[in-house]
């Protein structure tokens, strides 16, 4: 059956027509978004909700979305989406955080410009009547010093079109690397020097609890006497009030924004200044960049919903369409360890640790790591997944160890759980083989090959004649029907285990006349 995506708000017909090409069942209702009660009706019908900034996704909403893989946001900013509630129901959030960078990085060097020769003002007192020509006296940019606060991909765009005009540029980024400044043609700097050195300052970093108010009144005071101050970012990244006075004093000489911490902003302590260009957050508002977000959040949409590939989402590694085929099958493998894992965990789980030796320690772990947490939780709590997983195992107190290391035995990778229980823990380690199929291939470090199979009974018990006999004896007594028999042990008269699959399920008297047994240490029923 082919997904269905159900797009809420007004998107490009161009994202429509990719859905369609990629085999997905696409429901256009670009009003709904604005009726909740109406959404939440019909959200559990579909796979996938393709939005912008109208739709609000609530946790009512997403509480009805019983069949939601996927949630795709047509712009940067996902402040419209409930990112904890989604993950907690192992819904992936993605967005399009380079569709408009073009479009908003060209919205503040337009801003900037307009700044500096007092545009606005001009065009109105000419449209007045007036020919005020020696009241509106500008700067020249030429030659001026631009600091950018937040050199990711906006920032650097602006950086590269300022140096187009001659300017110097200056960048404040803490993951700003020096080489990458150097290939952009930036000098990195620390904020203070870039408040005091900057003729213009503009803002291109996220809102966090960092870098909220990062141009306080403080920051403010610290920079040069007539700086000219430029936000295309996100509203709060500025104090609007001791902007305001730091306007009215003449310390900034102008400002000009696109964003507001209160939006949509119809009054603003800013409004009315005579140096204050405000705009209603047009960063985005361009033909070319609606078009491009469109269809980027429908080609990244389709292809997870079609082929597993994973791009820029919120709260979930990427995978590209390329990765996802060679992931599949240790995914399944981590996966099934980590239920395996789980299933033989009684008690309070205090840590995991999660070892990729050799070729796959160069695949993308952390979506691993996740798949194997979601499977060592499932078996008590089902409705977990591999979105979910991370977040409950933190919630939980689980301590989460993933260690990538060279190959040390004879697979080229294996993988690894350790589990550090209350009362112990347990240490399994899996393969893929040239098949495809996943295998276990140790048990509390003892060698024991085995497929996953629906079906499992595992035994560990000690190593003495006769007792694989009386197993057997069991279960076909029984009438249970034996596909795979695994053995393993670490010494003759040692410790020894039997991992055997099994058609269909074991009644409890089987399973208790097994561990009735001489030597029987631990029996468990395991479901994969």
């Amino acid at each position: 059956m082919a997904p269905r995506v159900l797009i809420s708000d007004a998107l490009s017909p161009a994202a429509l027509a990719i859905f369609k090409e990629r085999g997905v069942e696409v429901d256009f209702q670009p009003a709904l978004g604005k009726d909740k009660e109406k959404l939440a009706a019909i959200i559990g019908d579909y796979d996938g909700l393709a939005i912008r900034s109208a739709t609000k996704v609530t946790p009512a909403i997403l509480a009805n979305a019983k069949n939601l893989k996927v949630i795709g946001r047509a712009g940067i900013g996902v402040d419209n989406v409930d990112i904890p509630a989604a993950t907690a129901r192992g819904i992936i959030v993605m967005n399009t955080p380079f569709g408009n960078s073009i479009t908003t990085a060209e919205h503040a060097i337009s801003l900037m410009l307009a700044l500096a020769r007092e545009i606005p003002a001009a065009d109105a007192s000419t449209q007045a009547g007036k020919w005020e020509k020696n009241r509106f006296m500008g700067v020249e940019i030429t030659g001026k010093v631009l600091g950018v606060i937040g050199c990711g991909n906006i920032g650097a765009i602006v950086a590269d079109r300022a140096l187009g005009l001659k300017m110097r540029v200056i960048a404040f980024d803490p993951f700003l690397s020096a080489e990458r400044a150097k290939n952009i043609g930036v000098e990195k700097v620390e904020l203070p020097e870039l408040l005091s050195r900057a003729d213009v300052i503009t803002l291109h970093t996220p809102m966090t609890p960092q870098t909220k108010n990062i141009l306080s009144a403080e920051n403010l005071a610290k920079t040069k006497k007539g700086v000219r101050i430029i936000n295309c970012a996100r509203g709060g990244l500025v104090d609007e009030a001791a902007l305001r006075a730091a306007l009215d004093s003449g310390h900034v000489a102008g400002a000009a924004f696109d964003v507001f911490v209160e939006e949509p902003a119809t009054t603003n302590v800013l409004f009315g200044h005579p140096n204050m260009i405000c705009t209603p957050h047009l960063g985005a508002s361009t033909n070319e960049a609606q078009e491009n977000v469109a269809l980027q959040v429908a080609e990244q949409m389709a292809d997870y919903l079609t082929r597993g590939a994973i791009s820029n989402a919120i709260n979930f590694p990427s995978i590209t369409a390329e990765e996802a085929p060679k992931l599949k099958p240790f995914i399944a493998l981590a996966e099934k360890l980590g239920s395996f894992a789980g299933q033989l965990t009684d008690t309070g789980v205090k840590k995991l640790t999660i070892t990729y030796e050799g070729h796959v320690g160069d695949l993308k772990t952390k979506a691993l790591t996740a798949s194997a947490l979601a499977g060592f939780l499932r078996p008590m709590l089902s409705d977990v997944n591999v979105v979910s997983a991370p977040a409950v195992a933190r919630e939980r107190g689980i301590v989460i160890d993933e260690t990538v290391r060279a190959a040390e035995g004879d697979y080229d990778s294996l993988v690894s759980i350790k589990v550090e229980s209350e009362n112990g823990g347990v240490t399994l380690s899996g393969a893929v083989f040239n098949d495809g199929k996943p295998r276990v291939v140790e048990i509390a470090g003892i060698r024991a090959e085995a497929e996953f199979a629906p079906s499992m009974i595992y035994v560990s018990n000690a190593d003495k004649p006769g007792f694989i006999g009386r197993f057997a004896s069991l279960l076909g007594d029984a009438g249970v029907n034996i596909a795979t028999f695994a053995l393993g042990r670490d010494a003759e008269g040692g410790s020894a285990i039997a991992l055997v699959a099994v058609d269909g399920d074991v009644p409890e008297k089987v399973f208790a006349g097994i561990s009735a047994l001489p030597g029987v240490k631990q029996t468990r029923a395991l479901k994969f």
